[in-house]
This record gives structure tokens, sequence and C-alpha cells, in this order.
């Protein structure tokens, strides 16, 4: 096959695959909707324009000299972003990924990226049903489901599912049970997890084991959850010997719950909270950090029976990270996290990770906190991802082997959607 045609059918495999997307922070409409007060479900010009990427971004062209930061946070969602269009889209040239990716998402669903303001926008997005504009979203980019992030020790979603379980009752989404406090504050999530009757204690004494699996038990079914999931901090390690309690929650609570239940622990390993770079940014002042390979590959090593899936955030860790997971079939790697969302670092790593894994792993995930975000996320890791397999069955066709259609959809099905889905069955 010459390489025009090879182009062809990778084109043609890649943007007509449905996509499990296995992690967004994105929510079923029956979380509630923006700008409902609570909803959960982010959506809509104002929230695609003033995503936590924009906020940090217009600081850079207005600093907090000019716009302190309270005067910020005391705006309206509508004076915040119409303040970051004036300044990222219409005084400036709109060349980062974040604005361009709210370019893509105007022009693919229709709309014209070039308004000056974002009235006629406003009055669009007005028009739309949440629930409709769900699966609209999913059409145009192609997303057959959402997984969901559910964190349980946040108050307002964890009294959603406490009024209604079958709040998570959408076929289109899916929940995943989140509990970074049960690492990132043991002591706290203690105190919390004995006020919800699972009485836990932080030295472990008494009967905190078999509370704290029952704790666990509990959410899982009530979420029914298609995994576990952590957000951790660079300096997280195992074994720990700074924290004993950690270890002991990981090896006598998680590990044997999600190896009876042979559902995953998700970490996604590498960001340092806002607290410790700069809290005025809120959600915006998260910074990145190089991690410990080393304790992924003992997890794996010590735990044979369990399942985990891996991201890490520094670009430092990705080749390191590629090469672990050709030692372990209880690992899957997926996706380019956060800060390496663009893209020349996800062409960088894709190609990587196909050399050293062939097509055994996941090479994106959208990370979406504003369900809008689906649209140009997708679209443009759909482009990186045919570029680096079109590329790679080009050489495969200068070592004498002839690839065919078939087995060109079979790996775009595997990359964009398979993999995943075979791991979490497994």
């Amino acid at each position: 096959m010459k390489r025009r045609e090879i182009e062809k059918q990778v084109a043609r495999a890649v943007w007509s695959q449905p996509i499990t997307d296995l992690h967004t922070h994105c929510y079923a409409p029956r979380f509630g909707a923006s700008p409902q007060p609570g909803g959960m479900l982010l959506w809509g010009i104002d929230e695609l324009v003033t995503y936590h990427y924009l906020i940090a971004e217009v600081y850079r062209v207005v600093p907090a000299s000019e716009l302190p930061y309270e005067t910020f946070w005391a705006m309206s969602k509508r004076e915040q972003a119409d303040h970051i269009w004036k300044h990222l889209f219409v005084e400036r040239t709109p060349l980062s990924e974040a604005c361009r990716g709210v370019l893509t998402t105007l022009q693919m669903l229709g709309l014209d990226p070039n308004e000056r303001k974002l009235d006629k926008l406003r009055k669009w997005f007005h028009k739309q049903d949440p629930d409709k504009y769900a699966t609209k979203v999913m059409q145009v980019a192609s997303v057959d489901s959402i997984t969901m992030t559910n964190p349980v020790f946040d108050d307002h979603e964890r009294a959603m599912w406490e009024r209604d379980a079958a709040v998570g009752d959408d076929p289109r989404f899916t929940a995943v049970l989140r509990i970074d406090p049960l690492l990132r504050d043991w002591p706290s999530a203690c105190a919390k997890l004995t006020a919800w009757g699972f009485e836990a204690r932080p030295d472990f004494s008494g009967d905190t084991t078999a509370q704290v699996r029952r704790f666990l038990e509990h959410w899982l079914d009530k979420m029914k959850a298609a995994y576990l999931a952590m957000s951790l901090p660079p300096e997280f390690r195992y074994p720990d010997p700074a924290n004993p309690a950690g270890d002991r929650f990981i090896r006598d609570c998680l590990m044997p719950v999600l190896a009876a239940r042979k559902l995953p622990w998700a970490m996604m390993i590498g960001s340092r909270m806002r607290d410790k770079v700069n809290p005025a940014l809120r959600d915006a002042g998260d910074m990145v950090g190089k991690s410990d390979v080393m304790s992924v590959v003992n997890l794996c090593r010590d735990f044979p029976a369990n399942k985990f899936m891996v991201t890490m955030l520094a670009r430092e860790n990705q080749h390191e990270l590629c090469v672990a997971t050709r030692k372990f079939g209880n690992l899957l790697l997926f996706g380019c996290w956060w800060f390496l969302n663009n893209p020349s670092l996800i062409e960088e790593i894709t190609r990587m990770r196909v050399e050293l894994l062939g097509t055994s792993f996941v090479p994106q995930h959208s990370d979406a906190r504003v369900l809008d975000q689906l649209v140009y996320k997708w679209e443009h890791s759909r482009r990186i991802i045919a570029k680096v397999l079109t590329d790679k069955y080009a050489e495969l066709g200068e070592s004498g082997y002839d690839v065919s259609a078939k087995q060109i959809k079979r790996d775009a099905a595997l990359l964009l959607r398979d993999n995943y889905r075979e791991f979490i069955k497994r």
C-alpha cells in the first residue's frame, strides 16, 4: 500500500472509530448543569472561556498588579469570560492550545470563531437543552462513552449520590470512585469516615482495616464504578517509610478490595497542588513535578493480582514510564495528561509509545472539565494519532510489510476504545 493510500485508510479508520473517553471531569446532566446553582455539568461558551488554563493565561497578559485576583473572582462568570475573550482572543492572536481549542469547538459546532464579542455565541448556547446537547457533543466528537470522576470526599457530590444513587444511571456516562484524601491526608480522611459511620483510626487500631474496606466496597458498588482513581503528588512513593499509614492503606485495604472486584487503580501522578504554588489562581494555580516511576514498578510487581492504570504529568517521566509498562501486563499506560495535552508533546510521546509498546496502550483521554471540550480535544488528538500511525505504517512498507485496511481499522479500535475496555474486563 502506497503512502497516499495509507494516509487515506488511516484517516478513515481514526475518524470513524467511536472513542471511549476513559477519564474526564464531565458529569451526566442529572447532576445538574451550569449555570444552575450547584450544577456539576459545565458547558457553554462562558465555561469554555473561563477554563482554568485560560485564567492562568490571561494573568500573563493582565497581571495581578492591574487586576487583583480577588477582584477577578468577585466578577460574574459572564464578566470573567468577557475579560478573557477581550485580552486573549480579540486583542491578541489566540495561538495557545487552550485558545485554539475554544475556536475548534465553535467551528465544529457550526459557530463563527471570529466573533468579537460573546453575545451571539451566548444566545446560541442558551437555546440548547443540556441533556440533548450532551448527546450532540458526543456525536460531534464521536465519543461513545464518557467516564466521569466522582470524588466521594466532596460533600456536594456525595450528598447527590446519597439522595439518589440513580443519579449516575445514564448510559452515556460511567462513574469512577475517586478517594485522594485517603492517601493525601489520612488523619482527616479517618475523621470523615468515622463521621459517616465507618469507624477508622489514624493508627489503624481496632477495626480500621475492615471498616475502610467496607467504605470502599460500599461506594464502588453504589457508583457501579469502572475503576478507582487518585491524583497523587510527585512525592508519592510506594513503599514510603515516611508514611506507614499510606503503605498499610494500600496493602491491607485498597489492593484486596480491588483485586476481589477485578477493578483497576488509576493513578494520575505529578501534580503539585495550588496551595503549594499559587493559591490565588485557585484551580489554575497547580504545577507539574517529576514523579517516581519505581513506585509504580513496585506496585505492579508486589500486587500481580491487581490492575493499574497510570499517567504521569511531567514530560521527563514519559520514557521511563513507557519502559516500565513493557514489563508488566497488569499496567495500562494512558493519555497525555493536563500540561502534556499540547500537540507537540502528544506527538512526541505517542511516537515513543508506539515504538516501545506497539498498540498496547491508550494514547489519549480528554480530561475534559467542560463538556464542549470533548470536541476539540478529540479532534486535535485524532489528527496527531493519525499522523503517527501513517508514518509507522509507511515505515513498515519500507521494511517490506504490506499493512491492510483491516489491520489499520483494528489498530484504531484498539487505541481509541478496545484496549481500555478489555483491560477493565480482565
